[in-house]
């Protein structure tokens, strides 16, 4: 998954909207995992108002592009996390897991890219 966007309408024809990847791991944290914006903070190793800036501009991004109906893109930033970040080039399906993995959960493919460096813990 790298985005997502409006159905019936070609990606050439839209704008986007750039939501960084520490963006989206707030968005993931807070909103997926139900983590208070502190333990997502911490799992995140920055301060709970940055944490709260980047939850922040995350949601007014997604709010933008549903609003415009512009495309969302995932893509730039820096980030460091404790998980592995995979996406599968057979079916795109993207996995985050706590230890290393060869195959995709999804389809069993070994064609999976690694997304991000593995952090020191």
């Amino acid at each position: 998954m790298e985005g997502f966007k409006p159905f019936g309408i070609p990606m050439r024809e839209l704008g986007s909207v750039d939501l960084l990847f520490e963006e989206f791991e707030a968005l993931r944290l807070a909103d997926y995992e139900n983590l208070t914006q502190e333990e997502a903070a911490v799992k995140m190793h920055i301060s709970r108002p940055t944490f709260t800036r980047l939850y922040d501009k995350a949601r007014k991004k997604i709010a933008k592009a549903f609003v415009e109906g512009k495309a969302i893109l995932i893509r730039g930033g820096t980030f460091i996390t404790e998980n592995y970040w995979y996406r599968c080039d057979n079916c795109h399906e993207t996995m985050v897991t706590m230890k290393p993995v060869k195959n995709c959960r999804k389809c069993d493919s070994d064609d999976i890219v690694q997304l991000n460096e593995k952090a020191d813990p």
